[in-house]
């Protein structure tokens, strides 16, 4: 007896899972048609997002990284104690200083790089929402697969089982 490749599908979606296949979601539908063809499941979530992102999302990336590493802390920091000692000690003896005490053009800077920055991270931190959201159900897809593998070797196991134990009765009548 030989099935098509879309009933043997559905079988297998109704043996395994107890309900009928056009009722199934598309995920667990994806997994039992790559189950029942014999293929993986698994696949590199990396590559799938990094092929998938502009240059945007690339440079968001990148600015966000360099924005939350000790490299900007410090290069920010000397430049701040730059301007102030500039400012306030150079350029004020000579009543030249161009930002003098409260630093008012410093502020406008700091106001300026937060206000550029911060939606710059949260689209970072945005895309790896939705990678880590790729990832489950990735995951899910993967467990799933193993899941059904599992209770099919039970199945096996158990057919085993009874052909042997049907064997012994059968040798222990004779």
């Amino acid at each position: 007896m030989t099935t098509q490749p879309n009933e043997a599908v559905k079988l297998l979606a109704q043996r395994i899972l107890d309900m009928g296949y056009e009722d199934m979601p598309p995920r667990e539908r994806h997994v039992i048609e790559r189950v029942a063809k014999r293929l993986a499941v698994s696949r590199n979530i990396n590559v799938d997002y990094e092929t998938e992102q502009g240059f945007g999302g690339w440079l968001a990336d990148r600015v966000a990284s360099f924005g939350g590493s000790w490299t900007f802390l410090i290069i920010f920091g000397a430049a701040l104690a730059s301007w102030i000692v500039l400012n306030s000690v150079i350029l004020a003896r000579s009543g030249e200083a161009f930002d003098p005490y409260p630093y008012i053009l410093l502020n406008l800077f700091l106001s300026l790089v937060a206000a550029v920055q911060a939606p710059i991270i949260m689209m970072s931190q945005n895309r790896l929402a939705a990678k880590d959201r790729l990832q489950a159900t990735h995951d899910y897809e993967v467990n799933l697969k193993a899941e059904i593998e599992i209770m099919a070797l039970h199945e096996k196991l158990d057919e085993i089982r009874s052909k042997d134990l049907a064997e012994l009765i059968k040798h222990l009548k004779t």
